[in-house]
């Protein structure tokens, strides 16, 4: 993946001016399966982004998974995603699915939020 040299991106994915960084960014898509709902994997996962220096979403899918987009300095994200296959205390991580996503899924999003379910 290339390395991003502003953390300035905006809504078209094109980096704009803002002041610059010298770290990878990277952005993962993330599927979580198993016993992962109901037990506050969305909360902890955004508490432990938050942590991180992370930046996304979180979200309950229907079908009984969390989904995520994850972004931000390419150890951070490796970092989440580690903590991902564990989850909370009381999740149950059977699986992490996890995909490249465009580096510009992420433009102008500031925080990682929980996002309306799926």
């Amino acid at each position: 993946r290339p390395s991003l040299a502003c953390s300035c991106w905006n809504r078209a994915g094109k980096r704009s001016a803002g002041r610059a960084m010298t770290r990878d960014f990277d952005a993962r898509h993330l599927l979580i399966f198993g016993h992962v709902q109901g037990v506050g994997y969305r909360e902890s996962m955004r508490w432990k982004a938050a942590e991180l220096g992370a930046v996304g979403w979180v979200r309950n899918r229907r079908e009984g998974a969390v989904e995520a987009m994850v972004g931000g300095e390419a150890a951070a994200v490796r970092r989440l995603i580690a903590w991902a296959q564990q989850g909370p205390p009381l999740a149950r991580v059977e699986k992490v699915v996890v995909e490249d996503a465009p580096l510009g899924a992420l433009a102008g999003v500031t925080a990682f939020e929980r996002a309306p379910d799926a």
